[in-house]
């Protein structure tokens, strides 16, 4: 017997505090006999037919007899037969042999004997101590394949149209034979809805065909059992027309017999087969129904199938015999009813109506079951079966019916059911059930095996199961004992808890746990008792961790003949060994060596269309196995179209069409089309048009007389495709010119000529051949008649002797051997230009301001300008000195103003200079001549600041500055102003002193200054028109010797240096805090300082001229320019005193807060101009108050 795992529920157990001991609860049922061998070894088992030969058994006669019978028990079962419901004695035939240790028998009848002296009914027993089973009743019945009876056939005639039915009839056999139908040259006859073949193997002719005459009509019958063919004799069939018909007729007949010129009589269709209008269907449930009509008619009729009062199953009908026949598997009691075939021709129809009855063969509702129970136990063996009729139940025990076996008080029969109550050893048995009715027989063996065994367990001790995490474990305990044992499960040492798991415990003894974590690992005990002792097994549990795919293959769209990489990154327990494999659309990888995998990837090299499809990478281990798929989409560009076709073939258009190459699995998303000209441009490809990449037809429009040919390329995302073959070439008929030059012009290049150009037709517009073109031309102003002039296929035409700057009228057409092209559009032209005659008259000069003037003139009348006007042209020039004129030439400047302007501005002039100008007309040909010269005067400008400013002998009291004057004076100097202030030690600015100094000085002397104190200077020019730019400088008055040798002592002094040291540690520290607390948003008081010392004439910086932070407002200005300091030479130039806030710091970058504000207060010095007018101040440095101090 076999072991079944017996789960009809799970039982969940809870652990708890305490050790936790499972259950299996005893079944009532009967027991299981597991097919352990060591098992099978030891226990006694009463017989059991595992093997027998089938109830219809037909043989060869030309083989040996074999019939099958084979069974199992302990003691090994003894074998004995029955032929005809009597003994056979196999010993008495010596033909006969039964195999050692079975039931088998063969007849050996290859040597002598025959097939039929073995026909009969047989029954195998097989007997052991505790009881007997029966085998089937096995009819052996030898095949059978019989000849044809010999039989003269005559030949069929029949004229056209008519019915036929050829017979077959073919011999009795056993098994019955399979029909077809063939000629002499073994070659099967063509069937159709006209020509079949039918269930009984006739050939049925709906109508016949003069095609349907032959000699060799023959049917086969082939007898599988015996592998052989028989064959009838062959049948001749003659198939008349009219016409033959009629010459019969003729040669026989009267005149009025004679057959009409319709010689297929129609008719509506008849039956064949089934004959009538209803018949009778039997079958047996779990066969094939087969339900046929065939029918005759003219024309040939189409065969219908209906089912009244239901549906036909769609999932088990089938037609066959072009629905001649209606076949309908595994047929069941529902399929029994009323089947309607219909055959229907242009004429009419007929019905046929089959009653289908389905009847049963006995078939197991309940087939008995093998018991095993332990003594004094109960049980039941249940026999129910069905069938149509309703089978008979019958039982036998050891083989003999059970109303005349012995009695047994334990055994109650009720039916198709047999109770068994408190059973003792005495009652193992074996129990046949036999359930039959007229259409066959059912027989089952079932023992009853009483057994009294202690507790065996059938898993291997020690048995190591190995889970991956997060799975079911299921740790079997396989086990046997009579009575049943209840088992019980451990964790670790015999007593340990199961602590707060959840376990299921199956009726088989197999412990799952649901979802196994790493702490389920160890060693569990499986104990099973009943009243005959206790067994006990130990099973160890091991986790592992699941095998994981961390980096997937990605989904690839790579283009034909590049590389594509796969990757495949595996995680796994450290105790495993995974090995990856790649597969390709679930398949192994080409033998190909453009395909490499190393240990995380795959490789592809050179990707071909075949490469495309599902690539997955596969991690397996001895527990689990985990995979990823990715896609690979091979693209490229599209291949070229094919098979170009021209047609629709006219003069001026043609429809192409073509068949798309391969889009490469990148849509085709347009088609471009080209032409070539053959005649004119051989070998060159023009763009013709363009259509949507689903249409695979164009209709193009052609120009005349041009050799077209054509191709064809398709577009997807990754490019073009290689042009299509050029199509067959199509030469359109000349015609006239549709078109005229373009750009047509009318210029002279001398003053008595006319140019006439154009653009010339190209040989694709040409239209035909000879173009030439017809040139048009007069006075637009004059009433004088077009002159026309045709040229050859050029581009210029030049009219002579035309009188100077007239307009002309020009027109030019093209014409080929064909004809003219449409009148060309009139183009306005001039015959050539000349230099203008006259000057402007009345140019007169307005000074605007010292740099600024603006000139008037009268303009030019148009017919002295010979030309057309390209504006006027002013030359003015300043006026030079004798000295200045002798070293160069005057220089000219020239200012364009274009069309027919009458004044301009003259910008950029220099103050208080002589200027002098003259004015000229342009033409296309060049300048008139000049206006008379005019001459202005510009006023006087504010000065340039003074060239340099340098300071020299400086004293303890005084100062001497000496000065440049200004390099552009713009006028006359009237004087010069200084303005200075003193600079104390913490860099604040003194009182501002102003000075006047005549304009004819360049020295001056400044007395009673404070010694040993440094001055700010800020020094500029005026004339009449105000005030120049400003230069600045700074000084310092020489230091008094006495002072200076007692500060000396003081700073030698040792308290001194102490103070000063601690002065300065204070400030460091003080610097720090501020520092520290400024990069917490806080802000310094810096613009108190310096609103002390504003300078009200300084404009306000605006936002985008650099303001930092705290220090910007209104009255901020730019700090000074390092290079503002005194140089060397005491020298400063003009161009050094531009502000910088870096170079302010005497060489020390000043330091900004994030916020843009100071660091402290400056980091250097801060210079604004004076009070009046120029006035700076500065606000203190702590750094440089420090150094001061110091």
């Amino acid at each position: 017997m076999q072991l079944k795992i017996m789960m009809p529920k799970k039982k969940h157990l809870s652990a708890s505090r305490a050790p936790l001991i499972l259950f299996l609860c005893q079944m009532i049922s009967a027991l299981e006999v597991p097919l352990d061998p060591k098992l099978l070894e030891d226990l006694v088992q009463p017989p059991t037919i595992t093997q027998q030969s089938p109830k219809d058994y037909i043989i060869d006669p030309r083989e040996n007899i074999v019939i099958q019978c084979e069974a199992k028990g302990k003691p090994p079962p003894s074998f004995s037969w029955t032929r005809n419901g009597t003994h056979f004695d196999i010993d008495k035939d010596p033909l006969v042999t039964m195999k050692s240790g079975s039931g088998t028998l063969t007849v050996n009848i290859m040597s002598e004997g025959k097939a039929e002296t073995y026909e009969g009914v047989y029954q195998c027993t097989a007997r052991n101590e505790r009881g007997a089973a029966i085998s089937n009743n096995i009819v052996i019945r030898p095949s059978r394949s019989p000849l044809w009876t010999k039989e003269k056939l005559e030949r069929i005639t029949l004229r056209n149209g008519q019915s036929l039915v050829l017979p077959c009839r073919p011999p009795v056999g056993l098994p019955p034979p399979i029909i077809f139908w063939m000629d002499n040259s073994f070659q099967r006859l063509p069937q159709s809805e006209r020509v079949s073949q039918g269930l009984n193997g006739d050939l049925y002719f709906s109508n016949v065909l003069p095609e349907d005459t032959r000699e060799d009509y023959i049917c086969y019958a082939r007898f599988n059992h015996t592998q052989t063919i028989q064959q009838k004799q062959p049948i001749s069939v003659k198939v008349i027309s009219v016409d033959e018909l009629n010459d019969t007729i003729a040669a026989n007949l009267s005149d009025t017999e004679f057959y009409g010129a319709k010689s297929h009589r129609e008719r509506p269709p008849t039956f064949l087969t089934p004959e009538g209008n209803a018949s009778r269907k039997e079958e047996l449930r779990g066969n094939v129904l087969s339900l046929e009509c065939i029918a005759e008619g003219l024309p040939t009729p189409i065969i219908y199938w209906i089912k009244e009062d239901g549906t036909l199953p769609i999932n088990r009908t089938f037609y066959r015999n072009f629905k001649k026949t209606l076949q309908i598997v595994q047929v069941t009691e529902a399929d029994s009813g009323n089947y309607q075939c219909i055959a229907k021709n242009a004429l009419g129809a007929i019905h046929h109506i089959i009653s289908v009855t389905v009847k049963a063969a006995p078939y197991w509702i309940i087939a008995p079951q093998n018991l095993v129970l332990s003594p004094g136990e109960d049980g039941t063996l249940i026999c129910r079966a069905n069938g149509n009729p309703k089978p008979r139940i019958s039982w036998l025990l050891n083989g003999v019916p059970i109303e005349i076996a012995p009695d047994d008080p334990s055994r109650k029969i009720d039916g198709d059911t047999i109770i068994f109550s408190n059973v003792q050893e005495r009652s193992s048995a074996v129990y046949q059930c036999n359930a039959s009715n007229e259409y066959g027989y059912l027989l089952a063996n079932a023992f009853v095996n009483v057994l009294a065994e202690p507790p065996r367990i059938l898993t291997s001790a020690d048995t190591l199961y190995q889970v991956i995490a997060n799975r079911p474990a299921l740790l079997d305990c396989a086990f046997f004992g009579s009575p049943l044992p209840t088992i019980e499960w451990f964790k670790g040492a015999k007593g340990s808890a199961l602590r707060e798991d959840i376990y299921v415990l199956h009726e088989n003894g197999t412990l799952e746990i649901p979802v196994a974590q790493k702490d389920s690992t160890g060693t569990y005990t499986c104990v099973a008792r009943n009243k005959l002792g206790m067994a006990k097994n130990d099973i160890h549990l091991e986790i592992k961790d699941p095998t994981r795919i961390i980096k997937q293959p990605e989904y690839a769209v790579v283009q034909r003949g590049s590389t594509v990489s796969f990757e495949c990154i595996v995680k796994h327990d450290h105790t495993l060994i995974p090995t990856v494999m790649w597969l390709k659309d679930h398949r192994e990888l080409p033998s190909d060596g453009r395909f490499t995998v190393d240990k995380d990837h795959l490789v592809v090299a050179d990707v071909n269309d075949d490469d495309g499809g599902t690539y997955t990478c596969v991690a397996n281990t001895t527990l689990d196995n985990v995979s990823a798929s990715a896609v690979l989409r091979v693209v490229d560009v599209p291949n070229p179209p094919f098979d170009l076709e021209l047609t629709d073939q006219l003069d001026r258009s043609v429809q192409l069409s073509w068949t798309p190459g391969d889009d490469n699995n990148s849509p085709i998303s347009k088609f471009i089309i080209e032409y070539e000209d053959a005649m004119h441009e051989p070998g060159l490809w023009h763009h013709q048009t363009e259509v949507p990449g689903a249409q695979t037809t164009a209709q193009l429009k052609l120009s005349p007389y041009v050799n077209y040919s054509f191709r064809v390329m398709a577009v997807n995302s990754l490019g073009r495709s290689l042009p299509s073959e050029a199509s067959e070439q199509y030469l359109t008929k000349a015609a006239e010119p549709d078109k005229n030059p373009t750009a047509v012009e009318g210029l002279g290049s001398e003053p008595d000529n006319l140019v006439i150009t154009w653009k010339p037709l190209n040989g694709f517009e040409s239209n035909g051949p000879g173009l030439q073109y017809k040139v048009s031309w007069r006075q637009k102003d004059g009433d004088d008649e077009w002159t026309s002039m045709v040229v050859a296929d050029v581009s210029k035409y030049i009219v002579s002797g035309t009188p100077t700057f007239v307009p002309y009228l020009i027109k030019v057409q093209a014409l080929n051997d064909a004809g003219f092209a449409p009148e060309p559009a009139v183009v306005l032209g001039h015959s050539g230009e000349d230099l203008p005659m006259v000057a402007p008259g009345n140019v007169h000069v307005n000074v605007v301001n010292s740099t600024l003037a603006e000139v008037h003139w009268d303009p030019v009348p148009l017919k002295s300008i010979r030309g057309h006007l390209q504006g006027y042209r002013i030359y003015y020039w300043k006026a030079q000195s004798s000295s200045t004129r002798n070293r160069r030439h005057i220089e000219k400047k020239i200012l364009t103003f274009q069309g027919s302007k009458t004044h301009g501005m003259l910008p950029g002039l220099e103050p208080f200079s002589h200027y002098t100008l003259n004015v000229r007309v342009v033409n296309g040909k060049g300048e008139g001549p000049a206006s008379p010269d005019r001459v202005f005067n510009t006023p006087e400008g504010v000065p340039s600041a003074p060239s340099s400013l340098k300071i020299v002998n400086p004293t303890l009291d005084s100062l001497t500055l000496e000065w440049e004057p200004p390099s552009h004076p713009n006028g006359v100097l009237t004087e010069y102003t200084l303005k200075y202030q003193p600079i104390n030690s913490t860099h604040e600015l003194g009182p501002l002193v102003d000075l006047k100094i005549p304009a004819n000085k360049t020295r001056w002397t400044l007395k009673n200054l404070n010694f040993s104190t440094r001055y700010k200077f800020y020094f500029y020019a005026q004339t009449a028109a105000g005030s120049g730019n400003q230069i600045t400088e700074e000084a310092i008055t020489t230091v008094d010797e006495a002072m200076a040798s007692r500060q000396v002592d003081i700073a030698t002094q040792g308290w001194f240096i102490g103070l000063m040291c601690a002065v300065a540690l204070l400030i460091l520290i003080l610097l720090i805090v501020c520092f520290i607390r400024r990069n917490k948003g806080g802000k310094y008081p810096v613009k108190e300082k310096e609103d002390a010392h504003a300078d009200p004439e300084i404009q306000p910086m605006k936002e985008d001229d650099g303001t930092f932070g705290e220090y910007s407002d209104a009255e901020d200005h730019k700090p000074l320019k390092k290079g503002s300091r005194t140089p060397s030479d005491r020298t400063v130039k003009k161009e050094d005193s531009d502000d910088s806030l870096v170079d302010y710091g005497e060489g020390v970058n000043g330091q900004f807060n994030e916020d843009g504000s100071f660091i402290g207060q400056y980091s250097g010095k801060k210079e604004k101009e004076p009070a009046e007018g120029n006035e700076s101040s500065e606000a203190p440095s702590p750094v440089n108050a420090m150094n001061s101090f110091v």
